[in-house]
């Protein structure tokens, strides 16, 4: 992703990619609808850290046990979180969040399969 022209997070904002969605359900040939993908990739409790801000995670009082997350991880994050915003690549356009740094509710080391309830 870093060919792409991203923001920069600000003080305690965490720059989260939104996973691109299957075309089809899990398992099956069928076609998942454009308005059901839409609903599902806003409303996804799961991203990849693609960068902290500065200040993300450095107050050590809040944070004794250090940061929740690093660049590179996969979290579960809160259903609506965050700012949205979409960037055009190659590929069509990517899904980006910006949230805060107490927003992540954990880190999963593989997020397929793990949808909102």
């Amino acid at each position: 992703m870093s060919d792409l022209k991203m923001p920069e997070p600000s003080g305690y904002k965490i720059l989260i990619a939104i996973p691109k969605l299957n075309e089809t359900f899990e398992n099956t040939n069928i076609v998942r609808p454009d308005v059901v993908a839409k609903v599902e990739e806003t409303a996804s409790v799961v991203g990849l850290v693609v960068k902290l801000g500065p200040d993300a995670y450095k107050d050590t009082e809040r944070y004794p046990n250090g940061p929740w997350c690093k660049e590179g991880d996969f979290i579960i994050m809160r259903a609506y979180s965050g700012t949205r915003f979409k960037v055009k690549t190659e590929n069509g356009e990517q899904e980006f969040r910006l949230i805060n740094e107490d927003t992540v509710e954990g880190t999963v080391a593989d997020p397929r399969g793990i949808t909102r309830a």
